[in-house]
């Protein structure tokens, strides 16, 4: 989900007969990259469910490929983890396999996740089969770090850079998963949620799984701000508005609430730089008071602080926490 671009790509690729001996996908954690790596491995693979079929963008998943790669089992299909196996002699093992056929399949493929983490030694080994793979072999990399990926090996591959999801998706595709759970969620939940996971669908996944074993099948906002140990966002906004009046007392005791109520002081400091940017925007263009994840409520007070400081008073007021 979320990467169009990609997608689009790919399919064209693959679609007009145009595949790459070696792809690098790239991307923050939790995004599809190992995800998008073994669908590759069943495109490429695939044989269609009258077993006839050539590389397709839509794997028919009933074929004996499809099935075997879903479940792990595949010969033909390798994955390896570079954070575990970084060695020149882990890199061997595959440069002599390459030059045999595949047992069942109709491509041989390698899928390295963390590449960054192979030795320099490992990399060069790599080097002369990457750049003149048997027609029968395509690599397949994932990596979080592509600037500790040398530019000998980025130059031989496809490279797909893969986006943090946007909010408005991850929101789409959380409630899509919590219906099938036959679970019950308030969207303000999901939104709180998809704020947290910042782009990372396995972020996201994880915090709902918790959110719903949290409420016992209900996910509702007011648990999920407790256990993601956000200051509740009106207690923010009326602790920012005190400061702007220089209600000191009244913010000196609203901040002592919430420590309290065990919310740490840095995640308070943190909420109130991320309501200045946010005001310091709607200052600057009114339409970022539209944002699906802000509810109601929160972007009509936002719009009212916003006209009622003054851009001097904002940006003061960001360095001041920025060094807080």
């Amino acid at each position: 989900i979320g990467q169009e671009a990609m997608v689009r790509t790919l399919s064209n690729a693959i679609a007009g007969g145009r595949i790459a001996h070696a792809f690098i996908l790239t991307g923050v954690r939790g995004v599809g990259k190992t995800t998008t790596a073994r669908i590759i491995a069943r495109a490429l693979n695939c044989t269609g469910p009258d077993g006839k079929g050539g590389p397709t963008i839509e794997p028919c998943g009933v074929c004996d490929n499809c099935l075997r790669i879903a479940e792990d089992r595949h010969v033909d299909v390798l994955e390896m983890d570079a954070a575990s196996r970084t060695g020149i002699g882990d890199i061997r093992e595959i440069i002599d396999s390459v030059r045999y056929a595949p047992a069942s399949a109709r491509y041989k493929i390698y899928i390295i996740d963390e590449v960054h983490m192979l030795s320099t030694a490992a990399f060069n080994g790599l080097l002369k089969t990457l750049e003149e793979p048997p027609a029968h072999v395509k690599f397949i990399f994932a990596t979080t770090e592509i600037r500790k990926v040398p530019v000998t090996v980025l130059s031989r591959c496809q490279r797909f850079d893969l986006r943090r999801v946007d909010a408005e998706t991850l929101i789409a595709h959380l409630a899509m998963i919590a219906g099938k759970e036959q679970v019950t969620v308030e969207p303000e939940a999901l939104a709180l949620i998809a704020r947290a996971a910042e782009g990372s669908v396995r972020d996201a996944l994880s915090l709902l799984d918790q959110a719903i074993a949290h409420g016992n099948g209900e996910v509702q906002a007011a648990p999920v701000r407790d256990m993601l140990g956000l200051a509740d966002r009106v207690q923010v906004f009326d602790l920012f508005d005190q400061v702007m009046r220089g209600e000191i007392a009244a913010a000196l005791a609203a901040l002592r609430r919430q420590y309290d109520a065990g919310v740490d002081p840095l995640l308070v400091l943190q909420d109130m730089l991320e309501l200045t940017h946010w005001l310091t925007r709607i200052k600057i263009t009114p339409e970022a008071a539209d944002d699906v994840t802000v509810a109601e409520a929160e972007r009509r007070r936002g719009r009212e602080m916003a006209m009622a400081l003054s851009m001097p008073v904002l940006y003061r007021a960001w360095e001041m926490l920025l060094k807080g």
